[in-house]
This record gives C-alpha cells, structure tokens and sequence, in this order.
C-alpha cells in the first residue's frame, strides 16, 4: 500500500502540513478557524485530500489526524445520513484537516443544513448547466449574494463568533461535473460567479462516455474530457478537482488538478485487510469489488 506523508511535493516544491494552520488568533475573541484551502490555492498549491463513506465519527477522526488537507463526508453514495454526518464532522474539528460533504442533490435545504453544520464547503452532484450552477451557489451564500437562510448553530462554534461577516467568501461551493452534458456546458458552468471549484466524477464522466466506470481510462474521450476541464478552469479561475486514488493522484497533480482525492476509507480498508489476508494465505486475493481500489 501507498502511504500517505505529510510532505508532499507539489510542482517541485515541498509543502509541510503544519497542525493549527487552519487558525489564526483576533485579539480577545479567541481563535478563529479559517478555510486553509483558500490559503493553499492562493499559493499556487494543490489540495490532498480523503473520501469518508462510512458512518463513523471514529474513522473520520483517524482519517483526519493522517494529515489530509481535506476530507469529504459523503452523503449522496456514502452510507452516511445527517446526524451521522455531524458526528464525523465533530471527529475532523479536532484537527486542521477542512471539513466538506458532498451532499445528496443540488438542493437548498440539506446544503444549508451540511453548511450550518460546520461543512467548510459542499460538493454538489450532477450539475449540468450554468442554472444548476447558480443554484448550488446561491445556496452556500447569504444574501445579498446568494438565498441561504441564517441559522449557523454548530458553523458558530465551529468556525468562530465572526463567521457570518466571513461565510460567504470562506464557504467553498464545489460543482461536480460528471457527464458528458456538463463537459459540452462546461464554459458556462465555471463562469458562474461564486464557483470556487469544479470536482470531476470520473466514474459517472465515464459511464456517460460509453465506458465502464473507473477512475482513470486509456480511451482519448476521457482524456479530453480531463484537458477541457483543466483548460476552462484557467481561463476561468476556477480550481479544478477530481476523485480517484493514490494511482491516479500523481498524474491528476501533474496534469493540473489542485483539488486531488488520494484515499477513501473504503479502499484503504479493502487494501489492507486484503493485503493483511495475503501475506498469511498468499491464494486468498480475490478479484476488486470496487473501482476506486
């Protein structure tokens, strides 16, 4: 198995995870926690982070002290539901590692709610159109701005008693583009203001491509498909995302993607329990049950 530092070389340079980066200290008032993502991005950096779909607060909290810049709780095929998903958010406040859920569908309600919970930002699913765009966004942002009603209960605690002056420009609304409709809208998608990043689904871009679902595919429709997505994005400022695993985060880095997933919980422990079985029954492999192993 692959494993993860806390030094990663990122375009050359190395970047050391620092413990309490994501804070910084205003006067009496305390420490106020701030979206280190939007720190990461303005020095040119690329975001590493973990995939959460199991319902445990326990496994986010071991998930973020490995030293993820992000992790993701995820709530549209995790097995996740709301309460369970406050929990594992309560489990990765212990550390600087920021917290984002993708949230089942592009609606109002449950982004507000996963945001009023302490979600940094949301990944939204399937968003096709410069509408479904401006929805996801309006969503994540207070008036004037955007539609999100006020309520932060624990993002108050979470964040700091100054997180309503901070919201709107610290929350990040991170639109999936995953089809192929979403590549042909792409320009119209990314120039939505309020899109802070877009995060390719490469198992869905797949299946609407006439492939199998993977994380990565040696036919060249995918591979433009990826070229269009980094294109747009700088022509846009706009930062690219995108799932996968420690195989394809390499390449994802080097192709220009500054929003990497390198791990799920899922496939580390599928890895590592088979891995554990080989070593004693070196016979007992079977076959991958998953394409982000």
């Amino acid at each position: 198995m692959t494993r993860l530092h806390s030094n990663v070389a990122i375009r050359g340079e190395a970047r050391r995870f620092r413990p309490g980066a994501a804070r910084r200290i205003l006067g009496e008032e305390g420490a106020m926690r701030q979206n280190s993502l939007r720190t990461i991005w303005g020095e040119q950096g690329a975001a590493l982070g973990g995939w959460l779909t199991f319902p445990s607060s326990a496994s986010a909290e071991v998930m973020a002290h490995c030293g993820f810049d992000w992790l993701c709780v995820d709530m549209q095929h995790g097995l996740i539901d709301y309460s369970e998903m406050v929990h594992m958010l309560q489990g990765i406040s212990s550390t600087a590692t920021v917290p984002l859920v993708r949230v089942p569908w592009n609606e109002q309600g449950i982004i507000g709610k996963c945001l009023d919970a302490g979600a940094w930002g949301v990944i939204v699913p399937m968003v096709n159109s410069a509408e479904e765009a401006r929805a996801a966004v309006s969503a994540c942002r207070y008036a004037p701005s955007g539609s999100r009603s006020y309520g932060p209960l624990r993002a108050n605690y979470y964040a700091g008693p100054d997180y309503f002056a901070r919201a709107n420009h610290e929350v990040n609304c991170i639109v999936m583009v995953e089809t192929r409709v979403a590549i042909d809208n792409l320009d119209e998608i990314v120039s939505v203001p309020g899109v802070d990043a877009v995060y390719v689904g490469p198992a869905d871009l797949s299946v609407t491509l006439g492939l199998p679902p993977a994380p990565d595919q040696p036919d060249q429709s995918f591979t433009d498909a990826l070229d269009r997505v980094i294109d747009a994005c700088r022509r846009h400022d706009v930062i690219p995302g995108i799932a996968g695993n420690a195989t394809t985060a390499p390449k994802r880095l080097k192709q220009g993607f500054r929003l990497v997933e390198v791990a799920s919980d899922i496939g580390l422990l599928g890895l590592a329990a088979r891995d554990a079985l080989e070593q004693v029954r070196p016979t007992a492999r079977p076959e991958t049950t998953t394409a982000y192993l």
